[in-house]
């Protein structure tokens, strides 16, 4: 029995000692690899003479690998940018694999002493193996759904998105911000949170976020908000943080979330616990922004109406800016773009005016489908015949409303004049009024009068009456501004009561209806110049803006 003991002893000391020494020999190649510190100066010679080969972010230090080396240097010390433009940057966890390994040796030297000591690995404890294999569950779930977050550094500038001034001028101060910091903070002045932009498909919402990135000149990290919601508990809101922690190492950076719609709808209704924990980790991310951070969230979404009103509310998207369909100007420029280098023999001029409520999207695939056409044809180059022949396919799908005959044209442009002036008259904000749409703005007061929801209605009736009177005909493109003016007067009687008496009444409605219907009649039937001049403004150039609405008034006046 003692011969027993001593043996068991001596193996026990022996693998004690095996282990000892293979923790010692970890350590030296452990510190053996760990980065060697450098200074500014010769950070900058290695980036100059191309010898850094990869680099990765460790909490607050950067680490460069060369072929002779590992080298260290503390991240606010470096252009982030300027070295992505040079070298792949990869973002590591901040955990020191060292330990990591020296706790692994540590668990198998336990097994063996277990097993030395004659402990069977069949006593393990069925609540511990079933333990391990939830963890293994859980790894493996991980890496099913790996996060790519990879910063990209966007080439594309405002020079490259044709037309769509007025969002440009929006956009400018966010850019200059960016890059002058400084600046706008000695006035105290913080940087926005978030830019919502808001537009029908296609208008080219994505290339806008990209341009201010290249005109900053940032980091940019894109995301659709459709991959933030899974069915996997927690893991939306898991991708949400690390998002966001990744685009604070890269500061001054851009996020911009695409079909924010798909994380930001609003909560109840349908309930969706995933959801609604994952748009909670996006309102906490955006809330815990410190004001130097340097990283601004631009989302978009052509479905405002359905987000949540927390994420909309002021702190979090500070800015709302509206893309509309180009008009004739911005066709024209766009279509420049799309035929640069395309051998061609059009009228782009003439294919703009026969492209109306066309998207930018919906005009480069226009573009490349007349030039395919153009090669099925073995001609060498593309032709007016091509555009008019893959019209209709690019059409298909649209509404009928906006592809419109000359006769149609006539008809919208003075249907859009009459509202345009009596929105400017009746004092109803706007940027401009088009021949597919306007910007009449909804401005929110908490308290609003009778007058001014009557002059809202107006405006809604106007269109209709001016053809009524000046065609002597109603027409089928007044059916969602009767539709706006309807629900504006139900809700003044039913829950306003703002009719004779506190009880609902339906005839009411009709009445305030009626009333309206009539002033704007008398008031229109006095302004047949001046909305004549106008659609013929918005004939030719497919809209018009409060100034050259005024102008007009004035000549006339």
């Amino acid at each position: 029995m003692p011969d027993f003991n001593r043996l068991k002893n001596k193996k026990l000391i022996i693998t004690v000692f095996a282990f000892l020494i293979l923790v010692i020999l970890f350590i030296a190649a452990y510190l053996k690899n760990s980065p060697t510190p450098i200074d500014l100066s010769t950070y900058e010679n290695m980036l100059k003479e191309n010898v850094i080969k990869k680099a990765s972010i460790e909490d607050e230090v950067v680490v460069l690998y060369t072929d002779s080396g590992k080298y260290s240097i503390v991240k606010d010390g470096v252009d982030i940018t300027s070295l992505l433009q040079k070298v792949p940057v990869e973002i590591s966890s901040g955990e020191r694999v060292g330990e990591e390994v020296v706790f692994f040796l540590l668990f198998i030297s336990i097994l063996i002493i277990l097993i030395l000591f004659g402990k069977s690995a069949k006593e393990k404890s069925e609540p511990q193996r079933q333990n391990e294999k939830n963890k293994m569950e859980s790894f493996e779930l991980e890496s099913l759904m790996p996060l790519h977050i990879k910063p990209a550094v966007s080439k594309i500038t405002f020079d490259d998105v044709a037309g769509i001034e007025s969002v440009k001028e929006e956009l400018y101060e966010i850019v200059d911000f960016l890059k002058n910091p400084s600046k706008y903070k000695k006035f105290g002045i913080s940087l926005p949170k978030g830019v919502l932009l808001i537009g029908p498909p296609g208008v080219g919402k994505t290339m806008i976020a990209k341009a201010v990135a290249g005109e900053a000149n940032v980091p940019f990290f894109y995301q659709s908000g459709a991959s933030f919601v899974q069915i996997y508990v927690g893991m939306g809101a898991k991708r949400v943080k690390e998002l966001f922690s990744y685009a604070k190492k890269f500061a001054p950076s851009i996020i911009f979330i695409d079909e924010i719609d798909a994380v930001g709808r609003a909560r109840g209704g349908m309930r969706n616990d995933e959801r609604e924990s994952t748009l909670n980790q996006l309102l906490t991310e955006m809330d815990g922004f410190e004001e130097s951070s340097g990283v601004i969230v631009i989302g978009a979404t052509n479905k405002i109406e359905i987000i949540d009103e927390a994420l909309l509310r002021a702190g979090r998207f500070d800015r709302r800016v509206f893309v509309p369909l180009p008009d004739l100007k911005d066709r024209i420029k766009i279509l420049e773009i799309y035929l640069r280098n395309k051998p061609h023999n059009v009228d782009i001029e003439e294919i703009a005016k026969m492209t109306v409520g066309f998207s930018g999207a919906a005009l480069s695939t226009l573009v490349n489908e007349a030039a395919i056409n153009a090669l099925r044809h073995n001609r060498d180059k593309i032709e007016m015949r091509d555009f008019q022949e893959v019209k209709d396919k690019v059409l298909l799908g649209k509404k009928k409303v906006l592809s419109f005959s000359e006769e149609e044209k006539k008809i919208q442009a003075l249907y859009q004049a009459a509202k345009a002036i009596s929105a400017y008259w009746f004092e109803i904000d706007f940027d401009k009024i088009g021949i597919v749409g306007d910007s009449i703005k909804e401005v929110e007061r908490e308290i609003e009068s009778k007058s001014q929801m009557i002059s809202k209605i107006k405006v809604f009736l106007s269109g209709s009456v001016a053809c009524k009177i000046f065609l002597n005909e109603v027409y089928s493109n007044a059916k969602e501004d009767i539709a706006k003016a309807k629900i504006l007067a139900k809700v003044m009687i039913e829950q306003y009561a703002m009719g004779e008496s506190l009880t609902a009444n339906p005839a009411e409605i009709e009445k305030i209806l009626q009333e309206a219907q009539k002033e704007v009649k008398k008031f229109l039937e006095g302004m047949k110049e001046p909305i004549f001049k106008i659609s013929q403004i918005i004939l030719k150039q497919e809209s018009v803006s409060k100034s050259e609405l005024k102008k007009v008034i004035n000549e006339v006046f």
